[in-house]
C-alpha cells in the first residue's frame, strides 16, 4: 500500500510505502546561573525558581511546543517535587486525533480525581524535568532544565527551537538532535533522513545566535547533531538575587563576575577549572 508522501532532500515529493517511520529527537539542557551568597538568598532563589517554573507553567510551555510543531496532545502527566523541582510528560500524536481517542481525565494537565497521573510514552512525546541546585560552600546557584521532544512522522521538533530557548533564562544551552530509523518508498528504497540539516544552528533565529558563542560536534553519517551555546554578555545585575549591583564595591563586582563566568565555562566545557 502507499502511505504518505514526504519531501525528498531536493524538495521533490516522494511516495512512501506505509508511513514515515523516522524518529526525530531533540534534547535540551538549559542552565541558568545566579549569585546567591547567604543561605537565606540561596533558599529564596530556589523558592523563586520553583514558583516560576512549576509544573503548571512547564505544562503550558510544552502545550505551546505541541501547537508549534503541529501535533495533538493525547495525555499529560505532571508532578511538583518536594523540596524542589518539577516534571511534565506529554504523549502526542501527529496531526488531528478524534476526541474519543484522547484521555480527557488528564488532557492538557487537567487532572481529575487523581493526585498524580502517569502517562505511558509512545513514539511521540515531550518531557521536561527541572533541577534547582546550590551548595553552602559556593555562592553560585544553578537551575537546570532537561527537555526532550521526540516525534515520529513529518512533524519536527526543530520548529520549536526558538520558542524553547526564549521560554527560559538560558546562560548555557546544550542541544542534541538525532534522526533514528528509516522509512521506505514504494519501491522499497530506504531513506534515513527526510530533511536538509548541516547544523542545529541553522534552525535557530539569527538574533538569538548573536547573543551566544556556539560550537558544533556533528556525526553526519549517523544523523547526530550537537550544539553547545554560552552567553556572551554578562550583565551582573541580572545575576544578583535581591541585591543591587551599585551596593557592591567595584572589586567585589569583579570577583562575582569572574565567579559567574567560571561557573558558566565549567558547565559549558564539562570540566572543572582548577
Amino acid at each position: 500500500m502507499t502511505g504518505r508522501s514526504i519531501k525528498k532532500l531536493d524538495n521533490n515529493k516522494l511516495s512512501l510505502y506505509g508511513f514515515n517511520n523516522l524518529t526525530k529527537t531533540l534534547s535540551f539542557n538549559i542552565y541558568d546561573v545566579c549569585y546567591a551568597k547567604t543561605e537565606r538568598e540561596q533558599h529564596d532563589y530556589l523558592q523563586y525558581i520553583d514558583e516560576q517554573y512549576n509544573s503548571e507553567r512547564l505544562t503550558r510551555i510544552l502545550c505551546d511546543v505541541t501547537d508549534i510543531i503541529g501535533a495533538t496532545i493525547l495525555n499529560i502527566s505532571k508532578q511538583d517535587y518536594d523540596p524542589q523541582g518539577a516534571s511534565v510528560n506529554i504523549l502526542i500524536a501527529e496531526g488531528e486525533v478524534p476526541v474519543s481517542e484522547i484521555d480527557q481525565s488528564c488532557n492538557r494537565g487537567k487532572m481529575v480525581a487523581h493526585e498524580t497521573v502517569h502517562a505511558h510514552l509512545d513514539k511521540s512525546h515531550l518531557t521536561v524535568h527541572t533541577f534547582p541546585e546550590s551548595h553552602p560552600d559556593n555562592a553560585i546557584s544553578t537551575f537546570r532544565v532537561d527537555i526532550d521532544v521526540s516525534t515520529c512522522g513529518e512533524i519536527s521538533p526543530l520548529n520549536a527551537l526558538d520558542y524553547l530557548i526564549e521560554s527560559f533564562d538560558s546562560d548555557i544551552i546544550t542541544i542534541d538532535y538525532r534522526v533514528r530509523g528509516f522509512t521506505r518508498d514504494v519501491h522499497g528504497k530506504k531513506y534515513f533522513i527526510d530533511h536538509d540539516i548541516t547544523s542545529i544552528q541553522n534552525y535557530i533565529n539569527e538574533a538569538t545566535l548573536q547573543r551566544y558563542d556556539a560550537i558544533d560536534v556533528n556525526v553526519y553519517q549517523s544523523n547526530i547533531f550537537h550544539t553547545k551555546m554560552l552567553i556572551k554578555e554578562l550583565q551582573l545585575q541580572n545575576y544578583l538575587f535581591n541585591t543591587d549591583v551599585y551596593e557592591l564595591p567595584p572589586k567585589q563586582r569583579l570577583d562575582i563576575s569572574n565567579s559567574l563566568r567560571r561557573e558558566m565555562i565549567e558547565i559549558f566545557s564539562g570540566a572543572n577549572i582548577y
